[in-house]
């Protein structure tokens, strides 16, 4: 088969995850209104009120640039608000954001339910574990 050569590599394979992944998450995440990467920073902010940017930017796996517009765009929704300690700018949920919780929690929910439902539940718990361990190799 001549394109064998894209199902034997990851750069491709990984890719084409990313983009099933994502189309699913958007999809469970549009009641909330957010993106998914926006409803689980929320999640993260709320879970530790005061949370550092850069702990943030490590937790997501993201560059700060990007985290602080992520942070900007949801200061202008006014759901998260920043504060700044010395040189540490540290991020609170606001009320608007709190009340977001359940939804952004559900809405998660399903999106596990639903590739769960398709992989199956351990085959899915795997593949998050394979993927988190060969992402910190690459990393390195």
């Amino acid at each position: 088969m001549k394109d064998q050569f894209l199902l034997d590599c990851l750069f491709f394979t990984a890719n084409r995850l990313s983009r099933a992944i994502t189309k699913m998450a958007e999809e469970e995440f549009a009641p909330t209104g957010l993106s998914p990467m926006y409803g689980y920073l929320i999640r993260l902010v709320i879970g530790d009120p005061g949370i550092s940017q850069k702990e943030l930017s490590e937790k997501l796996h993201i560059t700060p640039s990007t985290l602080t517009r992520f942070i900007d765009k949801l200061e202008g929704k006014q759901l998260v608000e920043r504060k700044v300690q010395g040189k540490t700018v540290l991020v609170y949920p606001t009320t608007k954001g709190k009340e977001l919780e359940d939804s952004i929690r559900q809405s998660s929910r399903n999106l596990h339910n639903r590739y769960d439902a398709i992989l199956g539940k351990e085959a899915a718990d795997l593949l998050s574990k394979d993927i988190v361990a060969s992402s910190e190799l690459l990393e390195k």
